[in-house]
């Protein structure tokens, strides 16, 4: 029962020290009666240590799991299920991982093997293709963004380690006042964590504090549709959604207006890209543009491209009939007074709605499981540059992020060391109602501000459409769920932050230390004691 109750208060701290909700200082305790789980199995005389281990685990992390993102089940419960249940298993075997390294090492050497071995999963799930880092614990401090404004030095792995080696201290702690009684133990104790807790965030005040936000204003007009994704949104036509964000820009629009954002796939009735040239839609949106010169329309939409070689097929590709495929593109693109249309494809994709990993393995066993998000049922096609837009004055460059993308710190980087002086974040986020995703999101977008220190303009179909300055702060919104236009400015900023440089070598660093211990625990004989 002892053990019941201390996986479930690790489950409830982690989550209860969540965004946007929570308070994160729960988070540097989290781990620590899960670990006194572990350290109890390990030292019992059970004979599934590892079966009972694991189900402790997981019970944890499914708590943190489901409490956290239950909100996907407003857009799949299928899709939900599988993310909680399989994360949750994912961040199990970790702890599985560990306490097959304690068995055979120190105690120390072990738990410096579990914080590397916990940053290996993180960056693991940042690359793969089932790819879902929604819960990497750095971005558990988003909306306490004056305890990390450090992030521009480490990005979010600081905030990983940071945490875990709180709660290893405290752990190690409490294990050692069990051992001996020392009131001194404790003493040191609370002195050590408080230190370790405070100077971080003392240290990023400073930088707070002192951090000037400076350079050329831009004037930006962020649009809000607020259009049903489900249905309104794939049965209204690309010529009447463009009469409706006319509309929306127009009760802004000013001649010092620089840019006009519209929201993620806003125009969904599929164009054929090698035809966009010669829309009708085309011709409306640069008649728009011709009226109004400075403005740059940067709008997410969504482009296919039918193919008839099966020479041309690529692992995105999707089969139509007949001998006939298709590329399905979740895109961005950047209209203005000059002749060229700029195009971005969204290349961070959402499994199982815009991707579904591993194919050659998983489709001979599942089948066709993509998951259907009203009208969005497709393998997207994909880009590997990331590609920055450049205004017709050629004065400021805006990186097209699309949705997901912004969960993805070095992946964002890509568009600064491209040029990129501020971020514009392109959403629909009305897959979920009114829950923790939409708001999580936002507050992740956050973190991409102080990493690379870029004012961000933010467009969300139903909210939260946003301006968030280079210090994280939001400084302007639209409600959720209501329709209406944001104006605000951005400000330009050239210089690239230590983490755009050098993006997550902790992470690096954590790979090497994980392989070494490893290898040294199993290429020498079990300890004895």
């Amino acid at each position: 029962m002892r053990q019941l109750l201390l996986a479930i208060a690790s489950g409830l701290l982690l989550a209860l020290g969540w965004p946007t909700y929570g308070f994160p200082l729960l988070l540097f305790f989290g781990f620590v009666p899960l670990l006194f789980v572990e350290h109890s199995i390990r030292n019992s005389a059970l004979k599934r240590k590892k079966l009972t281990l694991f189900g402790y685990s997981y019970l944890t992390f499914v708590i943190w799991n489901f409490i956290t993102t239950n909100w996907l089940q407003y857009a799949d419960v299928f899709g939900a299920s599988f993310a909680i249940l399989v994360n949750s298993l994912l961040m199990a075997l970790v702890i599985i991982i560990y306490h097959t390294v304690a068995n055979r090492t120190s105690q120390n050497r072990s738990l410096l093997f579990l914080i590397a071995l916990w940053i290996c999963f993180e960056k693991l799930h940042l690359g793969w293709e089932f790819s879902w880092p929604w819960l990497n614990l750095g971005n558990g401090f988003s909306e306490y963004i004056t305890w990390i404004q450090w992030y521009e030095y480490t990005g979010t792995f600081g905030g990983t380690l940071w945490v875990l080696l709180t709660n290893t201290l405290v752990f190690t702690s409490i294990l050692k006042f069990n051992q001996e009684k020392s009131k001194q133990i404790i003493k040191v104790a609370v002195l050590k964590t408080s230190l370790l807790i405070s100077i971080p965030i003392l240290v990023s005040f400073i930088i707070f504090k002192t951090y000037k936000i400076e350079g050329e204003k831009i004037n930006v007009i962020a649009l809000q549709p607020n259009i049903d994704p489900y249905s309104e949104k794939y049965n209204t036509s690309n010529i009447q959604i463009a009469d409706l964000l006319f509309e929306l820009s127009n009760t802004k629009i000013t001649d010092s207006t620089d840019y006009i954002l519209a929201p993620e796939t806003v125009f969904a009735d599929n164009l054929k890209i090698d035809e966009f040239d010669i829309s009708l839609l085309k011709f409306k949106l640069k008649s728009y543009i011709n009226e109004h010169p400075n403005v740059n329309l940067l709008t997410g939409v969504s482009f296919i491209k039918f193919i008839y070689d099966e020479k041309d097929v690529k692992s995105e590709t999707n089969y139509l009939k007949n001998n006939i495929w298709y590329n399905d593109y979740n895109s961005a693109m950047l209209i203005n007074t000059n002749n060229n249309v700029q195009l971005y494809h969204k290349s961070k994709l959402v499994v199982g709605i815009e991707n579904f990993p591993y194919q050659g393995v998983l489709k001979p066993i599942l089948g066709d499981a993509m998951i259907d998000l009203g009208g969005t049922v497709a393998m997207k096609t994909t880009q590997s540059n990331r590609d920055v837009f450049t205004a017709s004055n050629g004065k400021s460059k805006a990186a097209p992020i699309i949705c997901y993308e912004s969960v993805y710190g070095e992946f964002v980087t890509g568009y600064v060391r491209n040029g990129a002086d501020f971020l514009a974040i392109v959403t629909n986020d009305a897959w979920w109602n009114n829950t923790q995703g939409h708001k999580q999101h936002l507050s992740y977008a956050r973190l991409r501000a102080i990493e690379t220190r870029r004012d961000i303009a933010r467009s969300a179909n139903t909210g939260i459409s946003a301006f968030i300055n280079a210090k994280g702060e939001i400084t302007k919104s639209l409600v959720y769920d209501t329709q209406g236009a944001l104006a605000g400015s951005v400000t330009l900023n050239k210089k690239q932050t230590f983490y755009v440089l050098a993006g997550d070598y902790i992470a690096r660093i954590a790979m090497f230390i994980a392989l070494f211990v490893f290898l040294i625990t199993f290429f020498r004989r079990k300890k004895t004691a």
